[in-house]
């Protein structure tokens, strides 16, 4: 098993014997056989282990024992406590995700302040297949249907190529001490319900369900490079960043023909993949395509990362980001000094028509000004309306108003026709976005 071990982490090009890796212990039987390879094979580690105090007693015992077997190896012993309930309440996730997502941070956090290689995991081939049959579940499409690959970033799983039958054999031929984890016997997480009831009546069904299915995880992760390629040729081709149309709105932005995706064949598996990285899911695909194929302007889908809104002829996705207000610069001058503005990012204004402080502030329905060149009130939103701009921009959209709530200017855009340049002017306000 030891051959096995070492030959799979030079075939895969895990890790080297010059470089110090991480290992995450939990002192289950899976880890502690992968700490034990690993001291056996000669490569240089470093031990981390995270109790998220998710079973009061049995956390600590967990705790104290890897520390004990730090010791006993004699290797660096990294250690964290989460509150990991409160964690996921309050970011909303299930007590699962929560410990995954607190874990890797953890060990990113390691990998930058000690400079490890890569962080070990132990999870091994049933393990794999477990994961296809979770994401085949959840709908994530070919690419969650390679299992659990060798390496993923900094992240690298040398015991692939073992079962969990080949772990405890070796845990028991070598007299390996280890920790039971009682909630792996539990079905109330959807992985266990998958080792514990699936596997077993396919295995029954299917005998040697476990080779069969570990060959298919290896032919659709080869058969995922070849789909992977086409897919980031054709977002190469269809998916092009845009700059938004207001002055200084920092905000990531892309924009997809809708005559490009009606072109698609077929279009609903290539309109998720070129949407997936954007965070939209299988439903979200189906939700559009029933608009299709004119979709009304201004639906609006939503993932946890972007925002995606029909634009006209045009799909726009943005990041879901809070934007800080526009930077602002005023500059006093004479009416000597006037000069048509080059850009909408800059107005000249009358400086004694506006009552000082000046403010920005988000634009709000029912809100008015008298655009320049009108000698008539209009809404705000019949504007944005009918200058076309698009539901997402319409969000991060600011009014400069003046000491008496007046609009000067829907900036970026266009300024308020009470504060312009007259005969009688006699100081000149330039007010220009800070790119």
């Amino acid at each position: 098993m030891l051959q096995r071990f070492c030959d799979y982490i030079n075939k895969q090009h895990l890790f080297s014997p010059e470089q110090e890796v991480l290992l995450a212990v939990s002192g289950g039987r899976d880890s502690v056989a992968m700490l034990h390879l690993m001291h056996r094979a000669g490569y240089s580690f470093a031990i981390a282990h995270c109790n998220f105090h998710l079973r009061p007693g049995d956390a600590e015992r967990d705790q104290d024992f890897v520390r004990r077997l730090a010791d006993t190896y004699g290797v660096p012993f990294h250690t964290i406590d989460f509150d990991t309930l409160s964690y996921a309440s309050g970011h909303r996730l299930s007590v699962e995700e929560a410990a995954r997502v607190l874990r890797y941070d953890y060990f990113d956090r390691l990998i930058s302040t000690h400079g490890y290689n890569a962080v070990a995991t132990a999870h091994h081939a049933d393990d794999s297949v477990e994961t296809f049959f979770l994401n085949l579940f959840r709908g994530t499409g070919i690419a969650g249907l390679h299992g659990i690959r060798p390496r993923s970033g900094h992240v690298v799983h040398p015991m692939l190529c073992f079962s969990r039958s080949d772990i405890n054999r070796y845990i028991e031929s070598n007299r390996l001490e280890y920790v039971d984890d009682y909630t792996n016997t539990q079905t109330e997480a959807r992985r266990n319900r998958i080792r514990l009831q699936l596997m077993p009546l396919l295995r029954d069904i299917y005998p040697a369900v476990d080779q069969v299915m570990l060959g298919n995880i290896e032919r659709l992760a080869e058969t995922e490079q070849v789909f992977d390629s086409h897919i980031k040729a054709l977002a190469a081709r269809l998916i092009h960043p845009v700059k938004p149309s207001i002055p200084g709105l920092q905000l990531p932005m892309w924009s997809i023909s809708l005559d490009d995706i009606a072109a698609l064949e077929p279009q609903r598996t290539l309109l998720f993949e070129l949407l997936r990285p954007f965070g939209f899911n299988a439903s979200t695909i189906d939700d559009l395509l029933s608009l299709m194929p004119e979709p009304r302007t201004g639906s609006l889908f939503q993932s946890p990362t972007h925002k995606m809104v029909v634009d006209r002829n045009r799909l726009l996705v943005a990041a879901e980001t809070s934007v800080a207000p526009p930077l602002l610069r005023h500059s006093i001058l004479p009416p000597t000094r006037f000069a048509l503005p080059s850009s909408p990012s800059t107005i000249v204004v009358d400086a004694d028509a506006v009552r000082q402080p000046l403010s920005l502030r988000l634009w709000e329905p029912g809100d008015r000004f008298m655009p320049f060149g009108m000698n008539q009130f209009r809404l705000v939103s019949d504007y944005l309306s009918d200058i076309k701009l698009n539901r997402i921009e319409k969000a991060y959209l600011h009014l400069l108003v003046d000491a008496d709530g007046r609009v000067v200017w829907v900036v970026g855009l266009r300024a308020d026709n009470r504060f312009r340049i007259t005969a009688t002017t006699r100081r000149l306000l330039e007010i220009t976005v800070v790119q």
